[in-house]
């Protein structure tokens, strides 16, 4: 359990179980995802990385730095939380790409895959505009969706089942800005 002061000051003073991911272990897996990325598609063919905000925003950022190909960056923005730590199971679309999505390959950029039901909800509203091809890649992946539209094709971490914070991740805004990924320790 860490129990650095500097730990406990960028996080306000909440605690955590732990530090689940190190800054070092995300940034080696994270160039690997991009690695592989850039070898699923020709440097010919366009591709599209498309970001789920807010969460991937870091991830993405540092994802699209390791993929050796040209490509376009745009985002969309849905909502499930609000502001507990458990999905609503309502989804909400606050910012829809205007760029269009037909005659391209879309890799869209998930932070973590918990409930599966942001996905299951764009998935088929992005496949209707006519990509080339949509996958999807996420920083962590939960395995606890029920019904889960479409499997990751790219995972970094199969994540525990805890609420995690860090990196993109969240707890009603707070936490996004740390460097590695922890499990907020819940209140009694």
């Amino acid at each position: 359990m860490p129990d650095s002061a500097e730990t406990l000051q960028r996080t306000g003073g909440r605690e955590l179980t732990r530090i689940v991911y190190d800054e070092k272990t995300i940034a080696a897996r994270v160039a690997e995802m991009g690695q592989e990325i850039a070898g699923a598609y020709e440097p010919d063919e366009p591709l599209l990385v498309l970001g789920l905000l807010k969460g991937s925003f870091i991830f993405l950022s540092d994802l699209v730095r390791h993929i050796p190909r040209p490509l376009h960056v745009d985002f969309i923005v849905a909502s499930s939380y609000g502001s507990g730590t458990t999905t609503s199971g309502h989804v909400n679309l606050l910012y829809d790409p205007s760029i269009s999505l037909e005659n391209k390959h879309i890799v869209l950029v998930e932070d973590i895959v918990d409930s599966g039901t942001t996905l299951s909800r764009l998935v088929p509203m992005l496949e209707e505009r006519g990509p080339l091809s949509l996958e999807i890649c996420t920083l962590l992946h939960k395995h606890i969706a029920a019904n889960l539209i479409r499997e990751p094709r790219w995972v970094g971490f199969d994540a525990p089942h805890e609420f995690l914070i860090g990196y993109g991740l969240d707890h009603s805004e707070d936490f996004r800005n740390l460097p590695f990924i922890g499990s907020l320790k819940h209140d009694s």
